[in-house]
């Protein structure tokens, strides 16, 4: 593909305290593309997230989104360039509904969606506005934390392990929605451990392992490098 990349990331590193996590990461993805970070436990997937967005102790390499480096932007600043993350704790507030979840971070950027795109989108939120988002099941929890960044205007979504607990009749759904969001141009990068779902929705994948990217393959040539995948997974 000739098309620039959006997001180019080079030579991240991070530490925990003194722990040193990532040893110059190397990625990048296009606009409306879906890119998935896999790998071992430990290898470094969730603290890519992180460090792009600042909620490390200690981080350096660049994330250039355009001409903005995002690894000097402070991270109460980072949501105002089109990043939305959803974690996979998830971070829902227990002390409001479902509506006001939704509402309540601002909208950085137009383009967002309105609170009825995102009932479209989830529709098991549509019915259960007035409810506790923590009364929610975690799948509608995670709707609920992909449908809030939604609404700020973000148009590159970090998504972390989305998948991790829920039922698969509710995957099923939540991979329809994504691909909704890829037609519309949103930008995805996705850490998951749920190798199908995440074929199912990607354009490539790249390998971590002991905090680098060891290796990158397209998804058509996915079936085709199982062999080398499993390897580095350990399976």
């Amino acid at each position: 593909m000739s098309e620039p990349a959006l997001l180019d990331v080079k030579d991240l590193e991070a530490w925990y305290g003194e722990s040193h996590v990532l040893h110059g990461v190397n990625f990048n993805v296009r606009r409306g593309e879906v890119v998935t970070l896999i790998g071992r436990n430990g290898a470094g997937k969730t603290t890519t997230l992180r460090t792009l967005i600042g909620i490390v102790g200690k981080r350096s390499g660049s994330g250039l989104l355009g001409s903005v480096d995002l690894l000097k932007v402070p991270p109460h600043k980072v949501a105002r360039h089109g990043i939305g993350y959803v974690p996979e704790e998830r971070g829902i507030f227990s002390k409001l509904n479902v509506l006001e979840n939704l509402l309540f971070p601002p909208a950085w950027k137009t383009g967002g969606m309105s609170i009825d795109e995102i009932y479209d989108l989830f529709p098991n939120l549509r019915a259960r506005g007035a409810t506790p988002g923590t009364r929610l099941s975690g799948g509608e929890q995670q709707m609920l934390a992909i449908g809030r960044v939604l609404r700020t205007g973000a148009d590159i979504i970090l998504l972390d392990e989305p998948t991790e607990g829920i039922a698969p009749v509710i995957i099923e759904e939540i991979g329809a929605a994504l691909r909704i969001l890829k037609e519309r141009g949103i930008t995805i990068i996705l850490v998951e451990q749920n190798l199908r779902f995440a074929a199912s929705i990607a354009d490539r994948h790249f390998v971590l392992d002991q905090g680098k990217v060891v290796d990158e393959i397209p998804n058509s040539e996915l079936d085709a490098n199982m062999d080398r995948l499993n390897r580095y997974l350990g399976v």
